[in-house]
């Protein structure tokens, strides 16, 4: 007797809708929802407005966190991409903001310049309009993430495990990304919208790709493919690191799509190849590095190979994740550092092998989890591999998107085991990150607490020694403060001309100190035989010395030499010569090139009078190049002064001179060219006799006391 056949067929099981339209697997044997929550997710109108609500929620966060950044002043490579950067000035025509200069710092990233060139035109140089970009750029990317995790919360490699919170996971994940401390310097440090434009754009293609997979209609799914392709092309335009997001979009057909690289070729063949052609917008780039250039610290032309710099950011890379689970302490500038050898960073190597192998070994047995590790290292290997940035080894705007990896894993790692107490203590964190986040802005309001802080945190960093030597150097008897930090700055580091130069400049401007001035600066030239400002502020330290002004001539002629647009070169220059015998003329050549370069420099309208008062017949062009220095700054005593001698040698008009001496004393008191002058006008003018003597007497006195001063 035949027994009956038992059937194979499993049961029917209901199928819950997958949030991006793909087919619903049955549970996989083994997996448990999350403790805690057994309520399918809302579907229709409810969860329409979860969603809303969610990103409503994390729109408020995002801005109670970054409240405080409307008004931070321009910082560091700011000087370069925005406010020095003469390619954004204009929009039209097109072409100079599109291929904007490398010295302006933006140089290879035409749409990180384009949004540049559109707040430029909308704010000029007013800070407000460039961090509300800033941060609603930060507000977008992480709505985006929110769209992205939520999806693939309802994936079918993990809707049964997570797809009924999948609303909530992703909240908390994109929220503590969003508000977490690390992302401060990409959001508010104006310059590192490159980082967070490309993250904007590198998600986009993400989140358009997940819908272009889910895409039932052909025509759909093609619109899908272009606008993710278009959102790739976009993101390598604003930063090079997007060069990685055709493989993170291949891994996550892999992971949860296709189940396969075979299988995700074969069916999404059309979009990678797409992905493909738009990574030829690197091949410029590539090229300038292949040859061996460093452009602003980045390149392999350095004094680091490709070895070196690969141990060094062993560190680097287990320094990044240790941050991104304690953020303290940050640092604004983590400078240069020092490359380590094997058996110095051999700890740090073998967690990072370590990490690979746990990535390669995840991708094959969980996949979802491998995803998200490799996530973390794939974006972050063009930078921490073997391109070397020698200039900027670590810099925490990097972490912009890996960050995403590691919140990921974090969140529905408590999650996994806590359930709705897991969302609490994600709540907890995202609320202790928004306060710290709000701190740390706080530091950026002003650039002399935010490099304070660096150099508390990095006090073997030059650069932020120099930094805050420049920032003193601004403020008002903060000058010996900035020569500290300047002695600090070159005491840490052989090379360093610009820290000499700086030294060099505060120094000259104390009594007494000019011979350590002119040694500081001579070291400056020394090391960088082609510093323009070295070789000026060398000149302006040597004139001072009659025995040294044929030195400081031969300084000033190097300085333009060098820089012929150096108006205020060519002015200090033809100061001098005018002293020279036979000068005159050269110094009148001098005086007009300076004028050309920058005809508003009243100093060169009021050295050219000079130059032409000393000229027979030309005294009516002497007085129009005084007025016109006048025009521009009616505070200057030197010209009222100067005015006055043109006025004096003409009949009839010892009142009009008179007029301009006694308006140079009032902006000069001690201007004892003036007094003398006034002296004699009023000596031969019955009943100003009184007048005369006190002027006199201020003579006297002035000349006294300038004796003393010198002795």
């Amino acid at each position: 007797m035949k027994r009956p056949r038992k059937s194979r067929r499993a049961p029917a099981l209901p199928a819950r809708p997958a949030s991006i339209g793909l087919p619903v697997v049955p549970k996989a044997a083994g997996t448990v929802p999350l403790p805690g929550i057994t309520v399918p997710e809302a579907q229709g109108f409810l969860g329409r407005f979860a969603v809303g609500a969610g990103g409503a929620l994390l729109a408020a966060a995002i801005a109670v966190a970054y409240h405080g950044t409307l008004h931070v002043p321009f910082l560091l490579d700011d000087q370069l991409s925005i406010t020095g950067n003469s390619s954004i000035r204009r929009l039209w025509p097109l072409g100079p903001v599109l291929s904007p200069p490398v010295e302006a710092g933006v140089g290879g990233r035409p749409l990180l310049n384009v949004s540049f060139a559109l707040n430029y035109a909308v704010g000029g140089l007013s800070v407000v309009g460039y961090h509300l970009t800033n941060l609603l750029i930060h507000l977008a990317a992480s709505l985006v993430l929110f769209g992205v995790v939520r999806r693939t919360l309802g994936s079918p490699t993990l809707s049964a495990r997570f797809g009924a919170a999948a609303t909530p996971l992703a909240l908390a994940v994109s929220g503590l990304w969003a508000l977490h401390p690390l992302q401060t310097e990409a959001v508010t440090y104006l310059s590192q919208r490159a980082e967070s434009l490309m993250g904007l754009l590198f998600l986009s293609t993400l989140y358009l790709s997940i819908r272009g997979f889910a895409a039932v209609a052909p025509g759909t799914r093609l619109a899908w493919y272009a606008a993710s392709t278009l959102a790739a092309g976009a993101a390598l335009a604003a930063k090079e690191v997007a060069a990685s997001a055709p493989l993170i979009v291949l891994l996550y057909d892999r992971t949860f799509v296709s189940g396969g690289f075979r299988a995700a070729w074969r069916r999404h063949w059309p979009l990678f190849c797409a992905f493909a052609v738009t990574l030829l917008l690197l091949a410029p780039r590539i090229a300038s590095l292949g040859r061996g250039t460093v452009v602003y610290g980045v390149g392999f032309g350095g004094a680091l190979t490709w070895w070196e710099y690969a141990l060094m950011e062993s560190r680097v890379i287990v320094r990044y994740l240790a941050l991104a689970f304690w953020p303290h302490p940050l640092v604004f500038d983590y400078g240069p550092l020092l490359p380590g050898r094997i058996g110095e960073v051999w700890p740090y190597l073998a967690m990072l092998a370590a990490l690979a192998i746990a990535t390669v070994v995840a991708l094959v047995r969980h996949p979802a989890l491998g995803f998200a590790a490799a996530w973390f290292l794939v974006i972050l290997a063009p930078t921490s591999t073997v391109i070397p940035v020698v200039g900027q080894p670590m810099a925490e705007s990097r972490m912009y998107l890996p960050l995403a990896g590691v919140a990921s894993l974090a969140v529905l790692g408590v999650c996994g085991f806590s359930g709705r107490r897991g969302l609490a203590l994600c709540a907890v964190a995202g609320l202790v990150f928004a306060a710290v986040t709000v701190e740390r802005n706080a530091l950026y309001n002003s650039e002399v607490t935010l490099w304070q802080d660096t150099v508390v945190a990095a006090p073997r960093n030059p650069r932020a020694h120099y930094n805050l030597g420049t920032v003193y150097s601004a403020l008002p008897g903060r000058s010996f403060d900035a020569i500290a930090e300047y002695r600090a700055a070159v005491q840490l580091v052989n090379y360093y001309p610009e820290a000499h130069n700086n030294l060099g400049s505060e120094l000259e401007r104390i009594p007494g100190r000019r011979e350590e001035a002119v040694r500081q600066l001579e070291e400056a030239v020394r090391e960088d035989p082609g510093f323009a400002d070295a070789h000026y502020n060398l000149g302006i330290a040597l004139k001072a010395r009659p025995a040294d002004r044929e030195r400081a001539v031969e300084q000033f002629r190097e300085a333009v030499r060098l820089r012929p647009d150096f108006a205020a070169a060519h002015t200090n220059l033809g100061n001098l010569l005018i002293q020279l015998p036979k000068g005159s003329a050269e110094a009148v050549s001098e005086f007009r090139a300076a004028l050309r370069i920058e005809p508003g420099l009243a100093e060169a309208h009021n050295s050219l009078g000079n130059a032409l008062s000393g000229a027979p017949g030309r005294q009516d062009e002497a007085e129009a190049e005084f007025r016109a220095a006048l025009r521009l700054r009616p505070d200057y005593a030197a010209a009222h002064n100067n005015l006055g001698n043109v006025l004096r040698s003409r009949p009839g008009q010892a009142k009009e001179a008179i007029d301009e001496y006694e308006a140079a004393l009032r902006l000069d008191p001690n201007l004892v060219q003036a007094h003398q002058s006034l002296w004699l006008l009023l000596s031969g003018i019955p009943g100003r006799g009184e007048e005369a003597k006190e002027h006199a007497r201020a003579v006297l006195r002035i000349m006294t006391n300038s004796r003393a001063h010198s002795e």
